[in-house]
């Protein structure tokens, strides 16, 4: 049986949503619609994006200072002991939140109404 992750996604214009995934490289490749990069990002979280978001010109998601995160991206738990991945917990989950709502780049999104 394939050992589930808790993870915290989010994709690009929308709020995060937390998600039970399979611990497989090809589940988390399909998240980010590419090739992955694991980035520290603080208190036993890491972040993982596309490691080509940028190059590709994929939207920006998250914005860091002078930097973003371009692309879907997902939030987990760093299992550093065993070089891997593990579930996030619920006050991490809640701390991300608090950081997306101020760092997530918000895109309008026009009807038909709007567009004439």
């Amino acid at each position: 049986m394939d050992k589930k992750l808790k993870v915290l996604y989010k994709k690009v214009g929308k709020e995060p949503e937390l998600l039970e995934i399979n611990h497989t490289l090809d589940e988390m490749q399909n998240l980010v619609d590419g090739l992955i990069e694991v980035v520290p990002y603080k208190n036993n979280i890491l972040l993982v994006c596309n490691d080509e978001g940028k190059l590709l010109n994929m939207k920006a998601n998250i914005l860091f200072d002078n930097d973003c995160i371009a692309g879907n991206c997902f939030f987990v738990g760093d299992d550093y002991e065993n070089a891997s991945f593990k579930d996030l917990t619920d006050k991490q989950v809640k701390e991300i939140k608090e950081m997306l709502e101020q760092r997530s780049v918000k895109y309008l999104s026009l009807d038909k109404e709007t567009e004439r």
